[in-house]
């Protein structure tokens, strides 16, 4: 079941990831709003449907909605890609998506589509591969979150335009050591590097999901100036409690308190 897992966590990103876009398109961008408009439709259907899955449901049934789910995912991808393209090469002038912002979304789906193939396949990867692949990706995702606050904050919010740009150098560094660490595989994958590795994300990603919790809170209650909308600021509070939960079932993993890789499965 753990796909479905997956689809319902992401699908639901992907809408938003729609919606945000669209937000930042200009009024005469009107194929493009309605390409967004048409993602967002799509994987609300798709998360919709998700739930209708149980325990019980032959797993042949779920690898094919896998599979449909994967070529969506696919097809939302090359969407942000074409954008990233049209920014990068001043075809949208006055939008107001951050190449980077373009970038760190189609990522996102890209990894999405990634973890289909692979559960559907059951290409999955030894326990110690996982621990860094997938912190290195996630530490990207913080380290471009952090980013993102800062320059969506006004800028007369000093203190938390500071912290948020605290938290990207904190975030950029451990991103370097994580690739550090996966370039001296596989001699360093032993456990205790391992499990020191997992601790010190840990205690980082917690301090900024409880900054992006704040922020939301603030936000929602209208009590900070930003153009950061409510929705974005829940949406990557989720990403980071999604980040923490994986270095929990990781940690259990070294333990031996749960069973192997427990994420990776159907």
């Amino acid at each position: 079941m753990r796909s479905l897992d997956e689809i319902q966590f992401w699908s639901r990103i992907m809408k938003e990831h729609s919606l945000f876009l669209k937000l930042g398109f200009r009024c005469e961008d009107t194929q493009l709003i309605q390409e967004a408009n048409g993602f967002y439709a799509l994987f609300e259907q798709i998360e919709a449907r998700s739930h209708a899955f149980s325990p019980a449901t032959d797993p042949e049934q779920i690898r094919k909605f896998n599979t449909e789910v994967f070529t969506a995912a696919t097809h939302i991808w090359a969407f942000k890609r074409k954008i990233l393209g049209l920014i990068l090469s001043c075809k949208l002038p006055g939008g107001n998506n951050f190449p980077l912002l373009v970038d760190h979304v189609s990522r996102e789906a890209n990894y999405f589509r990634s973890r289909l193939v692979e559960l559907n396949q059951g290409c999955l990867e030894p326990l110690p591969d996982a621990i860094i692949d997938e912190n290195v990706f996630f530490l990207k995702i913080m380290a471009d979150h952090a980013k993102f606050i800062s320059h969506l904050l006004d800028p007369s919010e000093r203190k938390l335009v500071e912290q948020a740009r605290e938290f990207s150098h904190d975030f950029d560094q451990l991103l370097w050591q994580a690739l550090d660490l996966s370039s001296m595989r596989p001699q360093s994958q032993t456990p205790p590097l391992l499990s020191q590795f997992l601790d010190q994300n840990k205690v980082s990603v917690t301090s900024l999901r409880d900054f992006k919790k704040t922020a939301r809170d603030l936000i929602e209650a209208c009590r900070i100036k930003s153009i950061i909308h409510p929705l974005l600021a829940d949406h990557v509070y989720r990403e980071a409690e999604r980040f923490l939960t994986l270095i929990e079932m990781f940690e259990q993993c070294l333990t031996g308190s749960a069973a192997p890789n427990p994420s990776f499965r159907y």
